[in-house]
This record gives structure tokens, C-alpha cells and sequence, in this order.
């Protein structure tokens, strides 16, 4: 019953209608900003390494770590395969699609969260709910965001990376799903009592380490079978558009799957990848904004391409339109998506795939855990930013609800935890793409403010005064300070 009615209101949430909103978002943005995911792309890479931690904030490469901790795993090794499954291999160009239009978008909606961002409690916070507050001055709709976040973060998507990890532990070294998910939970609970600060040191250790390891072992299969690349090339792009004789029927399902899955694996326009970046500490808000917009590139690009390939050169694969009458039938793949690139990798290296990518999928899916929590406290910060006597309570009971969550995703079936975190995710989307595209001038005046004082040679320090943006009430006392600042400067240089 509960999977009929999660079904039911995913074909309304996940119709058409988003599919193509979420295209012509992105196509709105690549043309306002004149190709920034191009333009900047040496910017992207040079910010990324740049800045350092301070008391209240991350360092621009934490922030992005933390990030790039929730898109790197399920999304990018198991939502690729599902693509693969119910869309064919046609859905990988779609994928590849939302990665370059996704990257513009990112950069919109994290720089509008620098813009709004506040200084709750000691610590940087930022994120969707602030900006509608803030810059389009609707409370009940930010109230509305946040709420629906914290239920998505603490309840709907954890159940998923559970269910993944608990499920490929299981193929690769048979250990019941109880234990894994009581393993998860317990680590994950060490980790979520330490803060903030804790969860970006271990997820700018463990993140940027696996996905390279990841990265180099899908070349080493691809390398294997090298001579398949330029035909499996052209079967992606054949099948993205009805040229092929097998998959040309499946084009539609190519487009939603892709759209859907590549949105999934980067997040950008979601509004859920807003959070980390609010915690970044930088001069302008369009240093972080080219910097998560990199991260998109890496998620998808590099680590979605990685898995697609791996898993379409081997031909550990079954395609089933939307979950319906299959049109292939390799027996040695099977129909369950989520072991299609341990079965991909053990055909090089025989008996290593499933041990390795269950390894794998643990370490992706814990750092994706541990951001998850980030954003689901971000929105608890944001909803009760004045009761500061049941703000800890509050905390500790979203602490204890997401390690129960945890458990029992790990025990469900992998069907119903999908379908409730596409409900999560297209919820949020609807919400999150009609903010920006209504923000989208104040995020292009931020943009050429950066791009003014980068040809007049200086380092972007932010004034929304300047610009005329109101609500950036952060930046507004940290210009002050900084003028202070410079003030103190002349009159030491003077005596």
C-alpha cells in the first residue's frame, strides 16, 4: 500500500513537467551567465585550493568536500546503473546533459547562499531556506523548504544510502543487512556528536581519496576492453536520441531516467547541495559559487562517466523501460541495478568487484550520511534560530531519529526506498528552481561584480550595498569590519 501511494505521487511530482523544467532552467542560466560553466572553468579549478578555515567557517575545499560527500556514491555508481536499467544507454548522454547545465545552475543557487548566509550560534549557515527568506522575503515558503529538507535528509534519502550500502556488503561478504546497518548507525553517531568541524575533516580525508581509488579502477576495466569504447560512445549517443535498433523505442524513458538520475547524482537546482557552501569562508559569494559548480563536473562528468562506461563496456546490463518488459536478456547480469558495476569490475578482476565496491559504497555512503545530518541540523538552526534552551533537545531527538533511520533502511527493500527519495528529491526541486529562476538577477549582479574586480586586478571582496542587495545582512557587518580595517591600515602607515 505505501509503494502504490510513494508511486502514485512520484508519477505527479516526477512528470513530465520537471523533467523539462529542470532542462530549460538550466539552458535559461547557460545563456544569462554567457557559458560561465565554460568561461570559468580555470577559476573553478584555481578556488578550489584556495582559503582557509576560520572560527565560525570551512575552508572552500571542506566546504566542497562535504558537498561532494553527498553526490559521490549512490547517485553516481548505483542511480547510474538504475538509469541504465530503466532508461538505456541513452540516458548517460542525458546525464551528461544535466552536468553541463547543472553546473550553471549550482553556481546561481550557492552563490545567492553565500549572499544570504548568517552567523547562527558561532558558525557560518546558509542554504535555500535563507535565501527565500532573505531575498525573497517569504518566510512560510522558507519555513515550508526547510521542513520538507529536514524530513527529506533526516528520513526519506538515509533510508536509501542504507538500503544501498547494507545491500552490496551482503553480495560481496554475505554479513546480514541488521549488522551493517547497526555498524553504520554506530559509527555515523560518533561522528554527528563531534560537530560541524569534525564532519568536514573526515570528509575532506575519506571523500577526495575514494573517488580518486574509484576513478583509476573503472579506467583499469575500460582499459581492458578499450577497443569497445568508440562503439559503446556511439551507443550512448545513438540511443539519447531513437537511432538505435534496440533501445530507439526507449528514448523517452532515456530522457526522464537521465534527467531524473544525473539531477539525483549532482543535486544541483535541488537545493539540497545549498547547505555545505553556507559554510564555506570566502571574500565574494561567487568564489563558492564557481567552486561547487566544479563540483558538479566531478560528480558528473568524471565519476557518473566513470560507472557508465564501466558498466556498459563490460555489458553487465539489462534494460527494462520505466521498470517495464525487458529488451535485453544477459542472464549474467541479472535485473537488480545496484550490483551491475561489482559484476562489471569482476569480469577483469575476478571475485574483486563486489568486495571493492561494497568497501566503496560504505566509506561514499557514510560521508553522504554525515552531510545529510549537516543539512537536516542546518534547517533545525534555521526553523528555531530563537529558542535556544530546546534547540539542543531538538537536536539530540534529530540525532537519534536519523540513526534509526539508518537501521531500517538497511533491513527495507531497495524498490520502496528509491521511489521515497525521488518523492523527497522532486519536492524539494519544484520549490528550490522556482526560487532561483526568481533570483536570478541578483545572482547575475553578484556574478559581474566578481568579474569587474577581476579584470581591475583585485581579489572580489563583497558589498551588496554597492550592488544594491538587501537582506545580505552578513556581508553588510563584514564590510564594515573590513573598511575598519583598512582605515587602521592608513593611519599606521601614516604615523
Amino acid at each position: 500500500m505505501i509503494q502504490n501511494v510513494v508511486d502514485s505521487l512520484n508519477s505527479y511530482i516526477w512528470s513530465s513537467v520537471l523533467v523539462i523544467f529542470f532542462l530549460i532552467i538550466g539552458i535559461f542560466h547557460t545563456v544569462v551567465t554567457r557559458f560561465l560553466q565554460i568561461r570559468h572553468l580555470k577559476d573553478m579549478v584555481m578556488l578550489t585550493f584556495k582559503g582557509k578555515d576560520s572560527d565560525a567557517g570551512l575552508s572552500p575545499f571542506k566546504a566542497l568536500s562535504m558537498s561532494l560527500g553527498s553526490r559521490v556514491g549512490t547517485g553516481t555508481i548505483a542511480g547510474v546503473a538504475t538509469a541504465i536499467s530503466f532508461g538505456g544507454p541513452g540516458a548517460v548522454f542525458w546525464i551528461w546533459v544535466m552536468g553541463m547545465l547543472g553546473a550553471v545552475s549550482s553556481f546561481i543557487e550557492i552563490t545567492l547562499t553565500q549572499v544570504y548566509k548568517s552567523k547562527i550560534r558561532g558558525e557560518y549557515r546558509g542554504g535555500a531556506p535563507f535565501y527565500i527568506e532573505k531575498g525573497l522575503k517569504m518566510r512560510k515558503v522558507a519555513v515550508l523548504f526547510a521542513i520538507v529538507t529536514l524530513i527529506v535528509m533526516s528520513v526519506l534519502w538515509p533510508t536509501l544510502q542504507a538500503n544501498t550500502i547494507a545491500t552490496s556488503v551482503h553480495q560481496a561478504f554475505g554479513i546480514s543487512a541488521p549488522i551493517t546497518g547497526g555498524l553504520l548507525a554506530f559509527i555515523l553517531a560518533i561522528i554527528i556528536f563531534g560537530g560541524v568541524k569534525r564532519l568536514g575533516r573526515v570528509a575532506e580525508t575519506v571523500v577526495p581519496t575514494m573517488a580518486i581509488v574509484y576513478v583509476l579502477l573503472c579506467l583499469v576495466i575500460v582499459g581492458f576492453n578499450l577497443v569497445h569504447l568508440p562503439s559503446v560512445i556511439m551507443l550512448i549517443l545513438k540511443s539519447a536520441f531513437g537511432a538505435d535498433s534496440v533501445f530507439g523505442g526507449a528514448v523517452g524513458s532515456a530522457i526522464t531516467w537521465g534527467v531524473q538520475r544525473g539531477a539525483f547524482s549532482h543535486a544541483a537546482g535541488i537545493g539540497s547541495e545549498t547547505f555545505e557552501a553556507g559554510a564555506a569562508e570566502v571574500s565574494h559569494p561567487a568564489k563558492q559559487g564557481l567552486v561547487q559548480a566544479f563540483s558538479v563536473y566531478l560528480t558528473t562528468l568524471v565519476i557518473c562517466s566513470a560507472t557508465a562506461f564501466t558498466i556498459l563496456i563490460t555489458g553487465m546490463y539489462n534494460v527494462s523501460p520505466d521498470g517495464g518488459e525487458a529488451i535485453t536478456s544477459n542472464a549474467a547480469a541479472g535485473t537488480d541495478p545496484s550490483v551491475y558495476t561489482q559484476l562489471a569490475v569482476d569480469t577483469v578482476i575476478s571475485g574483486f568487484g563486489s568486495a571493492f565496491l561494497a568497501i566503496a559504497l560504505f566509506f561514499f555512503g557514510f560521508t553522504t550520511l554525515m552531510s545529510y545530518y549537516y543539512k537536516a541540523e542546518t534547517c533545525l538552526a534555521f526553523i528555531n534560530q530563537k529558542r535556544e534552551k530546546s534547540f539542543k533537545l531538538i537536536l539530540h531527538m534529530l540525532k537519534l531519529i536519523l540513526l534509526v533511520t539508518v537501521f531500517y533502511g538497511s533491513v527495507q527493500s531497495g524498490e520502496i526506498v528509491w521511489a521515497l527519495g525521488d518523492l523527497g528529491m522532486g519536492s524539494m526541486a519544484w520549490l528550490n528552481l522556482l526560487a532561483i529562476l526568481f533570483m536570478t538577477k541578483t545572482a547575475l549582479k553578484v556574478l559581474r561584480d566578481y568579474e569587474e574586480q577581476k579584470k581591475e586586478g583585485r581579489d572580489p571582496v563583497f558589498d551588496p550595498k554597492k550592488l544594491g542587495i538587501k537582506g545580505a545582512h552578513f556581508w553588510e557587518e563584514e564590510y564594515q569590519l573590513i573598511e575598519k580595517d583598512d582605515e587602521g591600515s592608513k593611519v599606521e602607515k601614516v604615523l
